[in-house]
């Protein structure tokens, strides 16, 4: 035998379970660092928090808390509370403490997608502090509140329950309150924290969010606005985003005798004469038995319906966006602007996935100039602050690809774009879940939402100077006023016109000469010097 035949038979292999693949390779979440640790941490528990709260109707109360633990200077616990639908005590240690284990896998919008965020903020907690999570919760009309403190077993990927109790709820509460403990670096994440906290507020100013950092800072930001986001619905596939595998799924759950049955069936928007055109058109006998399609067979299916041309597109009932007067009451409040414009576009989808955009863009007061707009992206809600110059978004508001010249826009500007992309499988980069990738459909279609609210923005511009160049106008014509009533007085003092009736008569004739209403003519005037009366 030889020497590589004998170091191919020493060669060893094993499975991996997901809590032993996210800890060995915890940075692919976002966990890489103390810093971005404490970050990420905070993230997933606030998203799922408010996964809790908005989607299923319930205006939220979210509480941050994080605390420095006295005994360690890099341990935090980390500590959020919600008053959203609870969850049943029988689900807690598996939702807390298996990875790939989650209420999301279903065909619907929601901040979280994968079952991992709280789950590797545990995971990561426990191997870095050994300390365990603890749960306490309570389902909506539980006359009981459900408490848990359990590590995850790497190795098995099953939860290990440490405690378990349950107190009575007299006061009715439901919710979700979890406390996390893990090694941070909050110096460097303040920053970032507070920032993520800020943009989670603009999305959601539904939302009272409190906010108790390590440092004893308090920060509240109140509800401004009693709207929801509309609520999403679980919806089927639709057959453009079909795939051998998950053709597979849906004839081993289904009970369908004939392909015919299996596309009305499994398919959304295809209806029994849809079925039978796309039948037709791709060559398939209508009574055939799902059940008996191979691979090969299925490989081929699967291409002809993701190229059929005439299936309607996909729903969006299963999406959730903020819609524009959410988004604009947000930037008003957070950022102070003097105006602000929001578009909501219709639905569109690539690769079978409905999608939503939504811009937003606000201008002047509080708000700084900078040598570029300041670039406030979202997907499904979440504010995404890493990654930002290799976002679709940035791509498309970066001055060098989008003339704001045309929009009456010269930087350094006071100007902040909003992006916001609402879909059931947002293109994400990686799992870290910071920036969306270069997808055609979705860049098209921000590039169009931001044209349309940059319009919005020329026109209160253009009409901002107009007011300018009037009033200037009227402080020359003003600062001669006096003047001249007092001379044309003097002529016309014989057909007992007066000085003030003169005055009057070229306002006026100002007002008529400019086109100037009355409020607006006292909005011109408003904190001028110039007296006009003796």
């Amino acid at each position: 035998m030889s020497k590589r035949q004998q170091v191919v038979q020493r060669e060893s292999f094993r499975s991996m379970t997901p809590s032993q693949f996210f800890y060995e390779y915890r940075e692919v979440a976002g966990f890489g660092s103390p810093s971005r640790a404490l970050y990420q941490t905070v993230r997933e528990l606030v998203e799922n928090a408010l996964d809790a709260t908005d989607v299923h109707g319930i205006l939220p109360e979210i509480t941050l808390i994080i605390e420095q633990v006295p005994t360690h200077s890099t341990y935090y616990r980390v500590t959020v509370e919600d008053n959203g639908i609870g969850i049943q005590p029988q689900h807690v240690p598996y939702a807390f403490g298996q990875v790939l284990y989650s209420s999301k896998y279903r065909l619907r919008q929601a901040r979280g997608r994968f079952g991992l965020g709280a789950k590797i903020a545990i995971l990561y907690g426990q191997i870095k502090t050994g300390e365990p999570v603890e749960v306490y919760t309570a389902p909506i009309g539980s006359s009981r509140i459900y408490f848990f403190r359990l590590k995850i077993d790497i190795e098995r990927n099953k939860p290990i329950v440490l405690a378990r109790g349950e107190y009575p709820n007299p006061s009715g509460w439901h919710g979700t309150r979890v406390s996390v403990v893990v090694e941070g670096d909050w110096p460097r994440a303040r920053q970032r924290i507070h920032e993520y906290i800020r943009r989670t507020a603009i999305a959601a100013p539904y939302a009272n969010i409190t906010f108790i950092d390590p440092d004893g800072n308090v920060t509240v930001y109140r509800r401004t606005i009693q709207k929801l986001p509309r609520q999403p619905h679980e919806v089927k596939p639709h057959p453009h985003g079909v795939d051998i595998e998950l053709l597979k799924q849906l004839i081993r759950k289904s009970n369908a005798r004939t392909l015919l049955e299996l596309l009305v069936e499994s398919f959304q928007g295809v209806g029994r004469k849809t079925a039978e055109a796309f039948l037709e058109w791709a060559g398939y006998d209508k009574d055939l038995d799902p059940h008996k399609l191979d691979d090969k067979k299925l490989e081929r299916l699967s291409r002809k319906l993701r190229e059929y041309p005439r299936f309607r597109p996909p729903s969006a009932d299963a999406l959730s966006p903020l819609g524009p007067e959410i988004i604009e009451a947000g930037l008003k409040t957070i950022l102070k602007p003097e105006f602000v414009a929001a578009v909501t576009r219709r639905p569109k989808a690539y690769e079978g996935h409905p999608f939503i955009v939504e811009v937003g863009i606000a201008y002047g007061g509080e708000i700084p100039p900078s040598n570029e707009p300041i670039l406030l992206r979202y997907a499904n809600k979440i504010p995404l602050l890493y990654d930002e110059k290799s976002d679709v978004a940035w791509k498309v508001v970066d001055p060098r690809n989008f003339d704001w010249r045309n929009y009456l826009v010269v930087f350094p500007a006071p100007v902040a774009v909003l992006t916001h992309i609402a879909s059931t499988k947002v293109p994400y980069k990686g799992v870290g879940k910071e920036s969306v990738a270069d997808v055609p459909e979705i860049e098209h279609e921000l590039r169009n939402a931001l044209r349309e609210a940059a319009r919005r923005l020329r026109e209160y511009l253009l009409q901002k100077k107009r007011e300018e160049e009037a009033k200037k106008r009227v402080v020359t014509f003003m600062k001669y006023t006096p003047e001249v009533a007092k001379s044309l007085a003097t002529i016309l003092k014989d057909y007992n016109v007066g000085e003030k009736d003169v005055r009057e008569m070229l306002l006026s004739a100002m007002k008529r000469r400019l086109k100037i209403e009355d409020e607006k003519f006292a909005r011109l005037v408003k904190g001028l010097e110039v007296n006009i009366e003796e």
